[in-house]
């Protein structure tokens, strides 16, 4: 299989996850990468509505309650 480089903007602490990491894991992590977008952009077209609903539902039954939330996105 041809493979073509994009760059993708990620924020600080996983781009420098990306970079310490050795040769073996950044394969590992590129292949993941990959089957997600393909994932996310071969199935069925949901709605950002949708996706962030999901987003929260998986959040919140980890833990994250809104004042946690709020502290974060707060957090300076």
């Amino acid at each position: 299989m041809e493979t073509i480089t994009i760059s993708i903007e990620v924020d600080a602490d996983s781009a420098r996850i990306f970079s310490e990491a050795s040769i073996d894991e950044r394969r590992k992590l590129q292949l993941l990468l990959r089957l997600r977008l393909r994932e996310l952009t071969t199935g069925p077209v949901r709605s950002l509505g949708d996706i962030m609903d999901e987003i929260g539902a998986r959040a919140e039954a980890r833990g994250l309650t809104p004042e946690i939330l709020e502290s974060l996105l707060h957090d300076d």
